[in-house]
């Protein structure tokens, strides 16, 4: 298990008792240093059962992470970058962090603009040169 608790948002903090960490051998640097000890981290958090979340913040965690999360509701984060179990530590800790906090992230509500004066008298003006363009390029009409 993970030593002390990860704050995501103010008012929002997993706490250490929620977030189960294992070691395994990792893939990455260190020659045969990689071979022999547990350097890679991985951070297992069960949303569906967290007693820090609200319902709508569950909701939106599943709805916006669907692909990550496992069959009964865990977000898996692992981090095997570093030779230092402790770096690697850290780096998923804040992985994980990063990944709830864009999943709670409320977007924006756009708002529709229409453009402006200036912008429509530029439009015409050159649909307007276009247009004589085109038609300097039709043949002459000889009807006298």
């Amino acid at each position: 298990m993970s030593r002390r608790a990860l704050p995501i948002q103010d008012r929002l903090v997993i706490p250490a008792a929620e977030i189960f960490e294992s070691a395994s051998r990792s893939s990455g640097p260190g020659g045969q240093h990689v071979n022999k000890t547990n350097t890679r981290i991985t951070l297992r958090w069960n949303v569906l059962e967290s007693s820090v979340l609200s319902a709508e913040q569950r909701t939106r965690i599943r709805s916006r992470l669907k692909n990550r999360l496992t069959q009964i509701g865990s977000l898996v984060v692992h981090a095997g970058r570093h030779r230092s179990q402790a770096r690697n530590r850290e780096l998923a800790r804040e992985r994980l962090a990063e990944l709830v906090r864009d999943a709670l992230a409320t977007p924006r509500k756009r708002v529709p603009t229409k453009p402006g004066r200036g912008v429509r008298e530029r439009t015409l003006a050159v649909k307007r040169r276009r247009s004589e363009v085109k038609r300097s390029r039709r043949r002459v009409r000889s009807d006298d």
